[in-house]
């Protein structure tokens, strides 16, 4: 089916170029002796967390319960849930999830910790848990090692539970960093008796470095299965390596340097992540999309030579491909200028 056929805006996600990209973070992972967990976020498609594991991964990451319970219903069978979880009902889907899945979880405060073990105390396979660590980042987790140690031992004396390592969501380009911090809590639990198993590092734009930190046992990228015009201006990838991409429609040239697109915020992540405008359009490396509205996008062309006309289609690398996967509730697998199949996005809004 040719492109032109499809309806805009619509998503498109090139299969060359995301088997290429999950292939060569694979080798990366299996030549530096780490294991590969990434995060399914970016994706939210089950047919893509099966392929990661199938090339290699140890199982795959989810940052919310809906969206683990989608991809459990997949198939697959060991998830890393790196979020706070609170709450009777969100702790008794947890237990309902870890009744058919290997599931872990993090915590980074004894009331998590407390709410976990409460959850349980009579489950027939503990819970591994893991201290969430702020190595910089300056989101979530404990402080310090000490503090990390702290927590180790209140997961360690939890019933139900298991002490299982250390997660960190670390600074971007920080490697130096994150990697002292991970070394001097793992020191000092090893000290204590609390070796960690799993030290588990994050992040696509420092993917490239993740052996140099040496503590961390594995790694959970994202992004890098489709890249974006953020992981691009950070080195992590080049525009080609772009799987994922807009297709939108000019609907209106009200001056000669302006164009709409019937692509607005509803369609194109209105972040901009420090950069200029709010996606790349393919075709005219000039153009800037100056602003979005809920259904329009509008594009300066005052530095192009060449410029698209009303009904012209065009494609555009997102500034964010994460948040473009929660937008739709379908995407289009494409190989080259041929559509291959348009799925739905299973994990789509599982924001719960």
């Amino acid at each position: 089916m040719s492109l032109d056929s499809l309806d805009t805006p619509c998503v498109l996600i090139d299969l060359d170029r995301v088997e290429a990209n999950l292939k060569r973070a694979q080798d990366y992972a299996d030549a530096h002796g780490l294991k590969l967990r990434p995060h399914i976020k970016t994706h939210k498609l089950p047919r893509f967390a099966l392929r990661q594991i199938e090339l290699g991964a140890v199982g795959v990451t989810c940052q919310k319960l809906g969206e683990a319970e989608v991809i459990a219903d997949s198939g697959v069978e060991d998830i890393f849930l790196p979020y706070n979880i609170l709450g009777e009902r969100k702790l008794a889907r947890l237990r309902a999830l870890a009744d058919r899945v290997r599931i872990s979880v993090s915590a980074d405060s004894k009331t998590t910790i407390d709410g976990l073990s409460g959850a349980f105390a009579d489950a027939a396979r503990p819970l591994p848990v893991l201290v969430e660590c702020d190595t910089g980042m300056g989101r979530c987790g404990v402080q310090t090692p000490q503090e990390a140690l702290a927590l180790a031992r209140a997961v360690y004396a939890a019933p139900g539970l298991v002490f299982a390592g250390l997660m960190t969501y670390p600074a971007i380009g920080e490697v130096e960093a994150n990697a002292a911090w991970l070394a001097a809590a793992v020191a000092l639990l090893k000290r204590e008796g609390l070796p960690p198993r799993v030290v588990s590092n994050g992040g696509t734009p420092d993917m490239e470095r993740a052996a140099e930190v040496a503590v961390a046992t594995e790694h959970r990228p994202g992004t890098y299965i489709y890249l974006d015009r953020y992981q691009v201006a950070k080195g992590a990838g080049a525009l080609d390596d772009c799987a994922l991409t807009v297709l939108a429609t000019v609907v209106s040239r009200p001056t000669e340097n302006r164009a709409v697109i019937d692509a607005g915020s509803k369609a194109l992540t209105s972040d901009t992540l420090g950069l200029d405008g709010f996606g790349l359009v393919l075709g005219y490396p000039d153009a800037v999309i100056r602003s979005l509205s809920e259904e329009h996008g509008v594009i300066d062309l005052s530095a192009c030579k060449q410029k698209p006309a009303i009904g012209d289609r065009l494609r555009i690398v997102p500034n964010h491909a994460c948040v473009v996967s929660n937008l739709f509730d379908k995407v289009t697998l494409v190989s080259g200028d041929r559509a291959v199949e348009t799925i739905p996005v299973a994990a789509r809004g599982r924001v719960d």
